[in-house]
């Protein structure tokens, strides 16, 4: 008798550590897909800013390539989050960019962002979560707060395009938070310091 409850006792251990040492299988998808998305989000604001900057609008251009800038910062940390829990970070799939003018560009960036911060990133955010993934919460958190961020700066820039105030935007290289001025002394969201932060231009 007790030599099948040490056996019933070994197997569940095993089960224990087996599940412990699983890939998170739903999270590592989700972490795919917001590579990919965040990826293409680069090329294409980069694209966005020089359609800007051709239609005369040097302001939107800025705010552009800072949202790319912070994009590329979401790619590299989703990479790294696919890696820390055992994947392999997917070879890029580029999109094709439908490109048209600042003010619809605009309207298209806010309603991606918008569904980036809302939806998207909650629900990832809350499976990572589940699967007791902190990589994949910590790189999908960066993301969403600067998600939120991009939808009010494309947001404000919408409501005076035309006669956008000509400010400085800066990024964390690091969670890709975007502000319009750099922080008193580290980004709020993932504590870089601030002499590390990136003006852009």
């Amino acid at each position: 008798m007790k030599a099948y409850l040490l056996i019933a006792v070994l197997g569940c251990l095993a089960l224990v550590n087996a599940q412990g040492t699983t890939k998170p299988t739903e999270t590592l998808k989700n972490l795919n897909e917001a590579y990919q998305d965040e990826a293409n989000a680069h090329k294409r604001y980069a694209i966005f800013a020089k359609k800007a900057d051709e239609e005369g609008f040097a302001q939107i251009g800025k705010l552009f390539r800072a949202a790319s800038r912070s994009e590329q910062a979401h790619r590299d940390a989703h990479k790294e989050a696919i890696e820390k829990l055992g994947g392999k970070a997917p070879a890029f799939t580029p999109e094709k960019v439908k490109v048209g003018t600042t003010r619809q560009n605009l309207e298209a960036s806010l309603k991606g962002e918008t569904y980036e911060s809302v939806t998207m990133y909650p629900e990832f955010i809350k499976k990572a979560k589940e699967a007791n993934a902190e990589a994949a919460v910590r790189s999908f958190n960066f993301a969403r707060l600067a998600e939120a961020e991009h939808a009010k700066l494309y947001k404000n820039a919408l409501n005076n395009l035309g006669k956008n105030a000509k400010i400085g935007y800066f990024v964390c290289p690091v969670c890709g938070n975007t502000d319009t001025k750099l922080p008193a002394k580290k980004c709020p969201v993932c504590g870089n310091p601030r002499d590390n932060w990136l003006k852009i231009e």
